[in-house]
Parts: C-alpha cells; sequence; structure tokens
C-alpha cells in the first residue's frame, strides 16, 4: 500500500500544549503507511493582504508543506469560543492569495484537547466552517475531543487516556480511508 503524508498543524503556539502533545501522539499511533509531519507556524507575521502576494519564506514553506500533503490533521486550541489566533492566521496565509488555496480539495482529520469539560468542540466547529469556504473535506467521525485534558496526558506530554488513544487511532484510519477514497475519485 502507498504511504501518505499528513501535515499536522497545530492550534497553539507553546512548546508543551495539549493541541502539540495530541499532534505527538498522532505520530505515535498512525498506521505504519502514514507520516506525519508537525508543521511550524510559530513565527508567521500576522496576515496581511497586502503582503500576500510575496509572503516571508516561513509562510511560503509551510504553503507548499501544506500543498504536498496527502491530507491535513488540525490539533485546534479553543481560545474565546473559537479558533486560535495562531491557526487561524496560519490558514489564512496558506488559502491566500484568492485562487492558489493550499487547502483546496484537501482531506482533513480535526482534534483538540482543552483543560475545560467541552474539549474544544466549539473551536472544531468553528474551522468546519472556515472549510465549507476553503473546500476542503473533513471526516466526522469519530470525533477526537478531548476534555479535562490535564488528567489525560503525564508530566511528559504523553497521551496515556486509553480510550483517547484508541479514538484517535481510529480516527486516523478514517483519515486515510476517507483519503484514499477521495484520491481515488479524481
Amino acid at each position: 500500500m502507498t504511504s501518505l503524508r499528513i501535515a499536522g498543524i497545530p492550534g497553539s503556539l507553546r512548546r508543551n500544549s495539549f493541541s502539540r502533545a495530541l499532534l505527538k501522539a498522532a505520530v505515535e499511533l498512525a498506521p505504519p503507511e502514514v507520516e506525519i509531519e508537525i508543521l511550524d507556524i510559530s513565527n508567521f507575521p500576522v496576515f496581511n493582504q497586502d503582503d500576500e502576494s510575496s509572503p516571508p519564506a516561513n509562510v511560503t514553506a509551510f504553503k507548499e508543506k501544506v500543498r504536498a500533503a496527502d491530507a491535513v490533521l488540525f490539533s485546534v486550541n479553543e481560545h474565546n469560543y473559537t479558533l486560535s489566533a495562531a491557526e487561524k492566521n496560519a490558514i489564512d496565509w496558506a488559502s491566500r492569495p484568492y485562487g492558489t488555496s493550499a487547502w483546496e480539495r484537501k482531506p482533513a482529520g480535526i482534534m483538540s484537547a482543552s483543560t475545560g469539560y467541552m474539549g474544544g468542540v466549539r473551536a472544531q466547529l468553528d474551522l468546519r466552517h472556515a472549510m465549507v469556504f476553503l473546500n476542503m473535506f473533513p471526516i466526522n467521525r469519530p470525533e477526537v475531543i478531548v476534555p479535562f485534558a490535564a488528567q489525560k496526558f503525564d508530566a511528559d506530554g504523553r497521551l496515556t487516556d486509553e480510550k483517547v488513544r484508541k479514538t484517535l487511532a481510529d480516527h486516523l484510519v478514517e483519515l486515510v480511508r476517507h483519503t484514499r477514497v477521495l484520491t481515488q475519485s479524481h
């Protein structure tokens, strides 16, 4: 079976965030034919349409990695009931200028982890809204929503909750299946 490349998009700039830890768990739990690269969005300037035709080198490299990936895996952070500014900014940079979006027809997985009881579900919903305009194809189930994340990761940031690990592994299997179906239909 041919391998798949998945671009992991963190929702936080913090090195030890739960969203980054969830992406690291995805790397660990990915099927053997899957390579997940966690992309860096930490030093992007705030998107400004005046600069979209000549973005900084790190933004251009990010956009090319997204474009080259077979699928993307978002690990969202919820800030004030929506996506983090950093993640939204990365989405905006890779979608511009109009007509050059790296997100076009891209299969996607969505997951979130939060210290609260909602687990980032509202940010996931906002990302799904943006995906309509971006013409992306997210999987719907199984949902990876990790509430009370501080209790589900150890001190080293390793996901220890077996139920969540199983759901995440199943999410990745579905993302692979979904990606293969979409690829065959082209």
